[in-house]
Parts: structure tokens; sequence; C-alpha cells
């Protein structure tokens, strides 16, 4: 299961850390993701992976 949020999508980035001497080396992202549980639109609750901005927005009923 990749670690991506199941309303908007938003999944990881790939950076780059610059040192002083500009030596790049490649980072990763991750969103920040809450397991919750929710109701869905078909009555059913179930446990899924949101991020905290949906969470915030309010686009996600929580069961």
């Amino acid at each position: 299961m990749p670690a991506q949020c199941v309303v908007c999508s938003k999944q990881r980035r790939v950076a780059n850390n610059v040192s002083h001497s500009n030596i790049k080396t490649k980072s990763i992202q991750r969103p920040n993701l809450r397991r919750v549980h929710v109701k869905l639109p078909s009555g059913a609750h179930s446990h899924v992976r949101v991020c905290s901005r949906c969470l915030r927005s309010g686009l996600v009923a929580k069961a």
C-alpha cells in the first residue's frame, strides 16, 4: 500500500539536500498521513489513510 492520501492523492516527493559545497544528495519528503476511521458515502465505516490537510479542511467525515 503506497504512502498516499485517499482523498487528494498526495504522495511522496523527491528533493535534493544541498550542502554548503553544493553537493546534492536525494531525499524523500513524505506526506503527513493519519489512519482514521471514516464514514463512506455508502454508509459503511472503514479505516483509510488521509493527510492532515484533508482532515483539517473537513473533506473527510470521521465516524
